[in-house]
C-alpha cells in the first residue's frame, strides 16, 4: 500500500475500516425521552467549560434505531443536558449506552460520542413504553410511560432536535498524553416527526462502577415524550480547543 493510498483512508482498521463513510440516515427513529430535575451540583460536576447549565434538569433517552445507513438496526441509552454557549441554547450529549459495534467506533472516532457497549432495551408492554439499561447482568436504568396518552405539536419537537448538540472529544497520543481534547458541535438534520405523544412516566437508575448514570440522580420527573422521527446525523465542528490554552 502506498503513502498516498494510506492517507486516503478515514478509519481504522486500515484495511477493513469499522464503519462506512457517511452522511448517516436514520429512519424511524423511535424516542422516549424523560427529563428530570437533578442535584444541581452533581451537574455542575459534569458540564465542562465554557459551556452553562440552563436548568438543573438531565433528559434520559431510549431510542430505538432500526434502520440506520452503515450502522444497521440497535438501540441506545444515555443522558443529555440543556445548555448554553455563547448564548445558544443546546445539549450535552453527557452519557451513551449501546449494543452495536459501528456507531461505538464511528460515534467516538468522528465526532467524540461518550458512547460504551451495554444492553438497552425499549419495548410495547401493553399500555406503557418500557426501556431498560443492563451493563452486563446489572440493571443500569429502568424507565416506563404511558403509551401515547397525548398528542403533541411534531413542529416542536423538530424544532427543539435542530437545537445544537455539544460534545467532548478526546482523542489520546501513544503515550496516553492527550492529543485531540475539543468541544465539537454538531447538528440533527432533515428532520421529520412522524408522530409525538407524551403521558406518565417513571425513571429508576441504580448504582454501576462503569455505567454511572446515577451519578446524575432523579430528584422529580418533569416531563416525558414519545416520538418518531426521520433524520440525518451531520458532521460535527470544533468550537473550543482545550489544548490550544496550553500552547
Amino acid at each position: 500500500m502506498k503513502v498516498t493510498d494510506v492517507r486516503n483512508v478515514y478509519a481504522m482498521p486500515l484495511t477493513n475500516p469499522a464503519y462506512p463513510k457517511g452522511p448517516y440516515r436514520f429512519v424511524d427513529r423511535e424516542y422516549v425521552i424523560i427529563s428530570y430535575r437533578t442535584d444541581p451540583d452533581a451537574l455542575r460536576a459534569v458540564v465542562p467549560e465554557p459551556l452553562e447549565i440552563a436548568e438543573p434538569v438531565v433528559k434520559y433517552e431510549f431510542i430505538r434505531m432500526p434502520d440506520s445507513t452503515g450502522f444497521g438496526d440497535y438501540t441506545e441509552s444515555g443522558q443529555v443536558i440543556p445548555v448554553r454557549f455563547e448564548g445558544q441554547e443546546g445539549v450535552y450529549v453527557h452519557a451513551m449506552y449501546l449494543d452495536d459495534d459501528a456507531p461505538i467506533a464511528g460515534g467516538r472516532e468522528i465526532w467524540g460520542f461518550p458512547k460504551k457497549l451495554a444492553y438497552p432495551k425499549l419495548v410495547h408492554e401493553g399500555e406503557v413504553i418500557v426501556g431498560t439499561l443492563h451493563y452486563g447482568s446489572v440493571l443500569c436504568a429502568s424507565a416506563s410511560m404511558g403509551y401515547k396518552h397525548r398528542p403533541l405539536d411534531t413542529a416542536e419537537i423538530a424544532h427543539s432536535l435542530a437545537k445544537p448538540n455539544f460534545l467532548i472529544k478526546i482523542i489520546p497520543h501513544v503515550d496516553a498524553t492527550p492529543r485531540i481534547c475539543e468541544l465539537v458541535r454538531y447538528h440533527l438534520e432533515d428532520i421529520t416527526v412522524k408522530g409525538a405523544w407524551t403521558g406518565p412516566a417513571d425513571l429508576q437508575l441504580f448504582r454501576h462502577v462503569v455505567a454511572d448514570v446515577v451519578r446524575l440522580p432523579v430528584v422529580e420527573i418533569v416531563s416525558a415524550v414519545h416520538f418518531i422521527a426521520d433524520l440525518t446525523l451531520g458532521l460535527g465542528e470544533v468550537v473550543h480547543d482545550y489544548l490550544n490554552e496550553l500552547r
